[in-house]
């Protein structure tokens, strides 16, 4: 079991400790027992695919469970080969304020950076 959720890290999602961290911090001003950060992929933007990060106390079938620093991250399996070693950060500057995902698996992205294919 060990070797396999580590792979799972290695080789699954990344969240960053930046990430993880603001995540921490969004999840203790919800103050809801149970939340994960839920990341998929639905259909849809300029590009054809849209990543969906969202706080959820659902648990489906196949769904694939990353702790990064006490933080769960849950992908559905049907979003998993899609973010295969993408990187979850957190960015905060003058600039710019937001979770990026940088994705080895998008092969195009649109102008906005909300989806890719």
């Amino acid at each position: 079991m060990t070797v396999e959720s580590s792979e799972t890290t290695t080789q699954g999602l990344i969240l960053t400790d930046a990430a993880a961290a603001k995540v921490k911090a969004l999840l203790e001003q919800q103050g809801e027992e149970g939340l994960q950060l839920r990341v998929a992929v639905q259909p849809g933007g300029c590009s054809g695919l849209r990543y969906q990060l969202f706080f959820d106390d659902r648990s489906m079938d196949g769904d694939v469970v990353t702790d990064f620093g006490g933080v769960s991250v849950v992908t559905d399996r049907m979003s998993a080969p899609y973010l295969l070693g993408a990187s979850i950060d957190f960015v905060d500057t003058i600039e710019k304020q937001g979770f990026t995902i940088d994705n080895p698996n998008a092969t195009g992205s649109c102008a906005c950076g909300d989806s890719f294919n």
